[in-house]
C-alpha cells in the first residue's frame, strides 16, 4: 500500500470538511427538489445499459492509462497493465477524499514503484496531466462557445459562461506554454520564495532535484517529437468516449420518441469537465454535479430532473469504479514491491 499522505493543517481539514458537508447538503436539496421517485424511474429506464456505461467509462480509463505509458521517459518502461489499475486506484482515493490531486497522483506513482522509480513515475504522470489539461481547457472553452451560440440562455448563466470562457482561454494559453516548455513555474516560484526568504529549508534542499524534474517534464515534447500527437489523440479520445457515455445515458433517460443530440451530449460533457476541475475538492462532486447538470438540461431539454438523474447515474458508475480501485489497492498492498530509489 502507498504511504499515507501527510496530515493537513487544522484549517485545511476544516475547509475540506466544510466542502464535503456543503456538497452533501446541496446533493440532498437537489434530490429533494427533483423527487426521489423521478430519479428511481430514471434508473429503471437505464437498466442493463448501465453495463454499457461502465464499459465506456472503463475505456476512458484505458486511453488515459495508454497516454501515461507514452509519456514515460524512455528507456524506462510502463505497460498498460501497470498504468490502468494505478490510474483507477488513484482516481478512487481522489474521489473519496477532499484532497483530490494531492492524494490521487502520488497514489498512482506509488502503485507502479516496482516498475520505475517514483521520480520517473511522477514525471510521466506530470507530462500526461499537461496534455490532459490542454484538452480539458479546449473542451470546456468549446462547450461554452457552442452553448452561447446555439441557445438562448438566462442572463446569469450567460455572464457565468463568458467568465468561464475567459478563464479557460487564459488557462489554455498557459497550458500550451507549459507543454512546449516556455514556462518554468516551479523554478520561478522557488526563486521568488528564496528572494523573500520564505522558502522552507527542506524545499530548498530539494530545489535542484525539483528543477531537474520540471525541466524534464516541460521539455518532453521537444525531446520526443513523435510522442505529443498520439498522446493528444488519446486524450481527445477520452473526451469522445465521455460524450458517447453521456449520449447513451441521456438516450435512456429521455421519454420515448425524444432523442438526444450529439451537441447536447457534448455540452453536458463539457460542463461535467468544468465541474470536475472547479470542484475537485468536493468528494465525488456531490451536489454540484447534480445542480450544474440540472441547470443545463433545463436549457437543453426543458427538464432539470434529467440532469439530476444523469448526475446520479454518474455517481453510481463512479462508485463501481471506486470499489474496483479500492480492490486494486488492496491487491497491490499484498504484493511485495521491488522498491527503487527516487
Amino acid at each position: 500500500m502507498p504511504a499515507p499522505a501527510p496530515r493537513p493543517p487544522a484549517a485545511r481539514r476544516l475547509g475540506h470538511a466544510a466542502a464535503a458537508i456543503g456538497g452533501l447538503a446541496l446533493f440532498a436539496y437537489t434530490l429533494r427538489n427533483t423527487g426521489l421517485d423521478t430519479v428511481a424511474v430514471g434508473f429503471r429506464r437505464v437498466g442493463w445499459v448501465f453495463m454499457v456505461i461502465l464499459l465506456l467509462s472503463g475505456l476512458r480509463f484505458a486511453v488515459r492509462a495508454w497516454a501515461w505509458v507514452l509519456c514515460t521517459e524512455p528507456p524506462h518502461g510502463l505497460r498498460l497493465r501497470d498504468t490502468f489499475p494505478a490510474l483507477i486506484s488513484g482516481d478512487a482515493l481522489g474521489n473519496l477524499t477532499p484532497l483530490g490531486l494531492f492524494v490521487s497522483e502520488p497514489t498512482k506513482a506509488a502503485f507502479v514503484r516496482d516498475r520505475v522509480s517514483l521520480m520517473q513515475a511522477l514525471m510521466g504522470i506530470a507530462v500526461e496531466n499537461l496534455f490532459y489539461t490542454l484538452t480539458v481547457a479546449a473542451v470546456i472553452a468549446g462547450g461554452t462557445v457552442a452553448l452561447l451560440a446555439a441557445f438562448d440562455v438566462p442572463t446569469t448563466l450567460r455572464a457565468m459562461s463568458l467568465l468561464a470562457l475567459a478563464g479557460m482561454l487564459a488557462f489554455l494559453v498557459v497550458a500550451l506554454a507549459l507543454v512546449i516548455g516556455r514556462l518554468r513555474p516551479l523554478s520561478w516560484g522557488l526563486a521568488l520564495l528564496d528572494r523573500w526568504t520564505l522558502a522552507p529549508a527542506a524545499l530548498l534542499h530539494r530545489a535542484e532535484k525539483l528543477q531537474t524534474l520540471e525541466d524534464r517534464v516541460y521539455t518532453f515534447a521537444r525531446r520526443h517529437p513523435s510522442r505529443p500527437l498520439p498522446v493528444l489523440l488519446l486524450e481527445l479520445g477520452y473526451h469522445v468516449l465521455g460524450v458517447a457515455e453521456t449520449w447513451v445515458t441521456v438516450a435512456m433517460l429521455l421519454p420515448a420518441g425524444t432523442g438526444p443530440t450529439l451537441l447536447g451530449a457534448f455540452l453536458l460533457e463539457s460542463i461535467n469537465r468544468f465541474i470536475n476541475v472547479a470542484f475537485k475538492f468536493v468528494p465525488m462532486r456531490l451536489g454540484v454535479d447534480e445542480a450544474g447538470s440540472g441547470i443545463l438540461t433545463q436549457v437543453l431539454y426543458g427538464s432539470s430532473a434529467l440532469g439530476v438523474t444523469l448526475a446520479v447515474v454518474r455517481k453510481a458508475r463512479m462508485l463501481v469504479w471506486t470499489g474496483i480501485g479500492v480492490v486494486f489497492l488492496g491487491l497491490r498492498g499484498l504484493a511485495r514491491p521491488d522498491t527503487r530509489d527516487v
